[in-house]
């Protein structure tokens, strides 16, 4: 039996997870979590075999959440959801650690090979992302200004060039405005540009927001 995490800060997200899941029979989900607090306990305290972590978690990120799991619990695979499209943070979630990375609007159809991969030791990508990475659109070399960024400050570049207020972007994230404008000065600093606008024009270039 597969004991399976869903950890999603939204309920009718893991309602949904749960129905897809539960027309497997060699499948159960163990546990749920709406933030990295009861993640990080349920994994301590339960005997899961895969953790499915949303990369938006409130307060720390997906990402930082994923990071710290494979410090403590380097074996156990983690499958990331996101609504966001795998251009976006599939290679980020790789190279942290993840053993997959699903967007939420493929789940329907992708969730449960998804975990039978991972949790037989294989890593899940699909065909877009797999050729992305076989023609080394990551090579350290050339890389674009936005790969500087850190997880943090990529994920609040995205929010700020879909014209999200910094007050927007500090509830979602459950920041203080303060942290989120101390993140847009190094953001800006790092890509040096001035503003908002040129963020939005750039983000809108590189295909990183919709």
């Amino acid at each position: 039996m597969i004991k399976i995490l869903i950890a999603d800060d939204h309920q009718l997200i893991r309602e949904g997870l749960k129905k897809i899941l539960k027309e497997e029979l060699d499948m159960n989900v163990a546990g749920e979590a709406g933030n990295a607090e009861d993640i990080f306990k349920m994994v301590r305290d339960s005997d899961v075999d895969i953790v499915l972590l949303d990369i938006s978690m409130p307060g720390r990120s997906g990402l930082e959440v994923l990071k710290e799991l494979k410090h403590s619990h380097p074996k156990l695979p983690v499958l990331m959801l996101s609504m966001h499209p795998e251009d976006r943070f599939a290679v980020r979630s790789l190279k942290a650690g993840a053993s997959g990375y699903i967007t939420k609007e493929s789940a329907g159809e992708e969730l449960v090979t998804a975990i039978r991969k991972v949790v037989s030791g294989g890593k899940y990508i699909s065909m877009f992302l797999a050729e992305k990475l076989a023609f080394g659109l990551e090579a350290d070399t050339g890389r674009p200004p936005h790969e500087a960024l850190s997880d943090r400050e990529f994920q609040v570049m995205t929010m700020i060039s879909t014209g999200r207020k910094m007050t927007e972007i500090a509830e979602e994230l459950s920041l203080s405005i303060r942290t989120v404008n101390t993140y847009r000065a190094r953001i800006l600093e790092k890509m040096q540009m001035k503003s908002n606008a040129e963020l939005i024009h750039y983000a809108i270039q590189h295909g990183l927001v919709d």
